[in-house]
């Protein structure tokens, strides 16, 4: 350990309140006049848009698509409700999705060769390993209006790795309401937090800020902060990659413009190419949707229950939110944001939300050694969850594995390993009461 117990209560008191005041004063707005982000399970836009407009580009996100629109040929849902929608559309679910890869002889990580039609397609470099798939099949399908059909009645389109890929990892379908708060947090907030966790711990708790490419900004980068480790910077680039990789569903993003592969596929790239009287296409949507979103609600009861409050106390004196920081307030109204791309509105700036995360990458022992951005370090490092909402979960942490919070917060070592042991050292009555903290959010 790297402070004796007394002394780590202290340091993280200190250290997580100058990180909040950090994530305050580094988003260049005076926190004094900020304004709490709405909250609320109830399918009810934030300001962004109006409601009628709110729930056509929620008609979007919840559209189910079919072989004609695109879909495929390997997938893993047919519309983006069907990973998001506990306990309203867009929050999260128990929906697993699959990664693969190896270690080449230096240790470093590379992505699975995927294999289709028994065999005879290879798909290189793919650590998403898609579960469904449009074929075998035959079908009358309707493409651009017209009817045709859809005749592969021996083809095996069915994704699969082979031994040799002996990292396997399950992870979780995150929720993404409140979402558009989050892509208004300024970089140099996220920056901050990270540089702040690192100083104030002696370099035991350093949080990785990465830089990303923005899809929609042609060689611009941004800090991360969506997916489990921190895979983009935008919501219009998460929905950009979500559309191709979680559905097959090519659109005018590079590099998701073209599918992964042509078997079984009828319908010409990108998939998604025609745009509705405003001039967008379903991206378009499905990133104007969460954007409008509301944050996750608390449990108000359990928040003011005495045991509750009780248990505020004890995560902020344990030092959880160390990691799992409280608030964090959006850049202001006006702000430009991912590298430029999208320019903060009045509705998302200069907001108070309670995320509970930093949205940085950790260790903390749970990783799957699979690296998709920031390079070869990162590999066991996983993004810090947010916790609003984690009441709607019965799986948790990135696998999925653990079922109670207890279990949760025990699997938590490397960089928390500090934490864990100050959770340990609380009475059942004080780690109970923590645990209902956690059911408050």
């Amino acid at each position: 350990m790297w402070f004796k117990k007394s002394t780590l209560y202290v340091c993280l008191l200190t250290g997580s309140a100058m990180a909040l005041a950090m994530a305050g004063k580094s988003s260049g707005q005076n926190t004094s006049t900020a304004t709490e982000a709405p909250s609320g399970f109830d399918n009810q836009p934030n300001g962004l848009t109006d409601a009628a407009t709110f729930t056509m580009d929620r008609g979007k996100f919840e559209e189910t698509e079919a072989i004609g629109d695109g879909l495929g040929p390997i997938y893993n849902a047919q519309s983006c409700r069907e990973c998001h929608q506990n306990p309203v559309t867009g929050a999260g679910s128990q929906v697993k999705e699959l990664r693969a890869g190896h270690q080449d002889p230096h240790g470093n990580f590379v992505a699975a060769t995927a294999t289709l039609a028994d065999g005879t397609v290879t798909i290189a470099n793919r650590s998403l390993i898609n579960q469904r798939a449009v074929c075998p099949a035959i079908d009358t399908i309707t493409v651009n209006g017209q009817q045709q059909a859809f005749n592969f009645p021996q083809t095996q389109g069915q994704e699969r790795i082979s031994t040799a890929e002996t990292i396997r990892a399950f992870r979780m379908s995150l929720n993404i309401i409140g979402d558009g708060f989050i892509e208004s947090i300024a970089d140099q907030a996220l920056l901050d937090l990270a540089s702040s966790q690192c100083t104030r711990s002696n370099g035991a708790i350093c949080g990785e800020a990465v830089h990303v490419p923005v899809l929609e900004a042609s060689g611009g980068l941004a800090v991360g902060r969506f997916g489990w480790k921190d895979q983009h910077a935008s919501l219009l680039s998460f929905s950009s990659d979500a559309y191709l990789n979680e559905m097959g569903i090519s659109n005018r993003l590079p590099p998701n413009n073209v599918d992964v592969t042509r078997i079984c596929d009828v319908v010409p790239d990108p998939n998604d190419n025609t745009a509705d009287s405003e001039g967008l296409n379903d991206i378009d949507h499905f990133a104007r949707f969460m954007r409008a979103t509301k944050v996750p609600p608390r449990d108000t009861a359990l928040a003011t229950s005495s045991d509750g409050v009780a248990g505020a106390t004890l995560f902020h004196n344990v030092g959880c939110d160390f990691c799992h920081v409280s608030s964090i307030t959006t850049a202001p109204t006006g702000s430009a944001v991912a590298a430029g791309a999208f320019i903060v509105p009045d509705s998302l700036g200069n907001k108070i939300i309670h995320p509970y995360s930093d949205f940085l990458l950790h260790n903390v022992g749970t990783g799957d050694g699979i690296v998709q951005t920031g390079g070869q370090e990162t590999a066991q490092k996983m993004r810090t969850p947010p916790l609003w909402g984690v009441r709607t979960r019965t799986e948790l942490l990135h696998d999925g594995r653990s079922s109670t919070f207890y279990d949760t917060i025990q699997r938590h070592r490397g960089e928390a390993q500090p934490v864990t042991n100050n959770f340990n050292n609380l009475s059942t009555t004080q780690q109970n009461q923590l645990i209902t903290f956690l059911r408050s959010l």
